[in-house]
């Protein structure tokens, strides 16, 4: 099912300031609150979409990538919030309640949910690509090392905070008794330690294992772009939440296309004769060959606009031109008829320069490729 709009989600327009933004997700996550709807899981989704594009729009950056790109520059599998968990979600926005505890003010407590969630480190990897595979989009299998908790690693409740993550003091006041909670530091929030770590694991009782992962990479990705699938990075200890890869797209040089945006340049020689006479010739576009109609009489440094024939947007506004620049070759050597026949015609006011006023010289040219 596709992803919808993080506007939508939200019922707020594009120009919507940050204070509209965070009311409109204040409302939806109190109607659809797991507390308030226990064993609802319509309602458990419905709080995680507008967790999801809260976490987008609230946030300048990418709110702005967002506006730029849609839902496919937000990343390959589904966007910066696509693996958010319930505890990822009660940590991170809990405080736009208030409160000393995610959604205290609204619903009393913290419903059991102060141990604090591991989240495994991100892993980084680049992959190279061919404008044809960015004209097409294409899966991409890697192979990569992933921190995995290993068999056998056993916990244990933490004995100093007795499982809940958290440690409650009580200290006298000229106010009377203060109770305060801070997180245990013996086992760091979690609630539980490490009781048996095999041979050959690290600390946490974690060891690297290869695995292939599939990437599906959009079509009209771009060189610097960088995605994210969710979930595919390290473990995390203790039975946490897995880490994000990051894909970094780095885009290969083709031998005859130059790429500018979504629009792609080509250069194409063509005879004295073929510029004199006019022809037809058929070119090279990035996925199959067209035939393009020279007119006669054509100057060197023509740019022919192929409509649609360029790179498809990244967020499916559709494809860019190819610009074909049209060069006249000039033979080097001649024989004696041809040495003569341009001789002859060396005088003749027919073969001399003679551009009109209405013809676009070179920079102008050059502005129109741009522009």
């Amino acid at each position: 099912m596709s992803k919808r709009d993080y506007y939508d989600v939200l019922s707020v327009s594009k120009s919507a300031s940050a204070s509209e933004i965070k009311k409109a997700y204040r409302k939806l996550a109190i109607k659809y609150h797991p507390d308030k709807n226990p064993g609802d899981n319509q309602a458990e989704e419905k709080f995680k979409e507008a967790a999801e594009a809260y976490e987008v729009l609230s946030s300048a950056e990418k709110k702005q990538r967002y506006d730029q790109f849609g839902h496919a520059g937000m990343g390959g599998a589904g966007g910066f919030g696509g693996g958010m968990s319930m505890d990822d979600i009660f940590s991170q926005f809990g405080d736009i309640f208030g409160g000393g505890s995610p959604f205290d003010s609204f619903f009393g407590g913290s419903s059991g949910r102060g141990k604090r969630v591991i989240k495994g480190s991100n892993l980084r990897i680049r992959i190279k690509l061919g404008l044809k595979e960015i004209n097409s989009g294409v899966k991409k299998k890697i192979k990569v090392d992933r921190l995995t908790n290993a068999e056998n690693v056993t916990f244990k409740t933490c004995p100093v905070c007795n499982g809940s993550g958290q440690v409650t003091r009580v200290s006298n006041t000229i106010l009377g008794q203060m109770q305060t909670s801070t997180t245990c530091n013996n086992c760091n929030g979690i609630g539980k330690v490490i009781d048996n770590k095999p041979a050959g694991t690290d600390h946490n009782g974690q060891i690297k294992k290869s695995e292939t992962v599939e990437i599906n990479i959009p079509a009209g990705v771009e060189d610097g772009m960088q995605l994210k699938v969710n979930g595919k990075g390290n473990a995390a200890p203790f039975d946490g939440i897995n880490g994000d890869m990051l894909v970094l797209i780095a885009e290969e040089e083709n031998d005859k296309f130059i790429r500018d945006g979504q629009n792609i340049h080509c250069e194409e020689f063509i005879s004295i004769s073929e510029a004199v006479l006019g022809t037809s010739k058929e070119i090279e576009t990035i996925d199959s060959t067209v035939r393009i109609k020279i007119d006669s009489g054509i100057q060197s440094g023509k740019i022919l606009r192929l409509k649609g024939k360029g790179l498809p947007s990244v967020n499916n506004y559709g494809n860019g031109d190819l610009l074909v620049h049209l060069n006249i070759w000039t033979p080097k050597k001649l024989s004696k008829d041809q040495i003569k026949f341009f001789e002859k015609n060396l005088k003749d006011k027919n073969f001399s320069p003679a551009p009109k006023k209405n013809e676009k010289n070179f920079f102008e040219k050059l502005k129109d490729v741009f522009s």
